[in-house]
């Protein structure tokens, strides 16, 4: 029996340096998110790193899905995103690290 995929999500870690700004960012690209199938589950603000595997860090965590890998591909890659991202995510966070990326599957 073959295990359908439900979705694909990424673990990202921030360091944010104006929440203010990065707050903007994230109400600019919601629809955008929205219309490639995307949206986030998880999203915490990090108080303390007990273990770590980069030197960068981290002050913000969250999940964020897509239906499929592609339609993530996608989404980085549209000009409007583009935009958006420069215009909020750059000045407003100092470093990004991927934790991880994998398929989640309908039980």
């Amino acid at each position: 029996m073959q295990k359908e995929i439900l979705s694909f999500e990424t673990i990202v870690g921030l360091q944010v340096k104006d929440e203010s700004v990065y707050a903007e960012y994230r109400n600019a690209m919601k629809g955008l998110l929205e219309q490639y199938e995307g949206g986030f589950r998880y999203d915490f603000k990090i108080a303390e790193t007990l273990k770590s595997e980069t030197e960068n860090p981290i002050n913000r965590v969250f999940l964020i899905y897509f239906k499929t890998k592609e339609k993530k591909l996608s989404f980085f890659a549209d000009p409007e995103y583009k935009k958006i991202r420069e215009k909020y995510f750059i000045p407003s966070v100092e470093c990004t690290t991927q934790i991880a990326e994998y398929d989640r599957y309908i039980n």
